[in-house]
């Protein structure tokens, strides 16, 4: 039993949401759990420019993902921050790349879902995780959201991420919220539901 927990992160928020995946799915006896980043498209330049580069320090030691590896795991998570209510680039790169196993139908019957960093709210979280699920559906993949089970989402006393499509936080406009207790115990609750439908699935 593997999960795979694979992110694209700019300035740290997706990526801690990974961890707390992570760490929800390793609670799953049996489960091999890894987590990767996609590569980066964009030039260090720009990096630079938009202050990216000294915040991806802190996750520059997770290996970046081939797409050829992803037959070898029962479940696939992805992070992404949103771009225009859709997943970013780096994260389109990657699923563009994975058309051999399309053809093969490598993915079908395995375990998929997604994670999501917006800047406001309202800023495309649902469309986001829609849009990333109708990608894995393609591949035959079995979708796994966050479900009401996790009484978080149902709230409404603070500002916070997290719809039954997937776990999610609200980075803030300049980037300056980190995500909550809250957001990240959904990310765990997130990881362990999937991580168990996959070894179900497997049994």
């Amino acid at each position: 039993m593997k999960t795979l927990v694979l992110f694209y992160s700019t300035y740290g928020h997706v990526y801690k949401l990974a961890e707390a995946v992570a760490e929800g799915a390793r609670e799953v006896a049996g489960n091999d759990v890894v987590i990767k980043r996609v590569p980066e498209t964009l030039p260090k330049e720009l990096l630079d420019k938009i202050g990216a580069t000294e915040a991806q320090k802190a996750f520059d030691h997770i290996p970046v993902a081939k797409p050829e590896e992803l037959d070898q795991y029962d479940a696939i998570l992805i992070g992404t921050p949103t771009r225009y209510g859709n997943v970013c680039g780096q994260i389109q790169a990657f699923l563009d790349s994975t058309g051999a196993l399309w053809a093969q139908g490598k993915l079908i019957g395995k375990v998929g879902g997604g994670f999501v960093s917006t800047a406001t709210q309202h800023g495309g979280q649902e469309t986001t995780l829609r849009a990333l699920q109708t990608e894995l559906m393609h591949h035959g993949m079995v979708i796994v959201g966050l479900p009401y089970a996790w009484q978080g989402q149902m709230g409404h006393h603070e500002v916070t991420g997290g719809t039954p499509y997937g776990a999610s936080t609200v980075a803030g406009g300049q980037g300056e919220r980190q995500p909550s207790a809250n957001e990240l115990e959904g990310a765990r609750f997130q990881g362990r539901h999937s991580s168990e439908i996959a070894k179900k699935l497997a049994a």
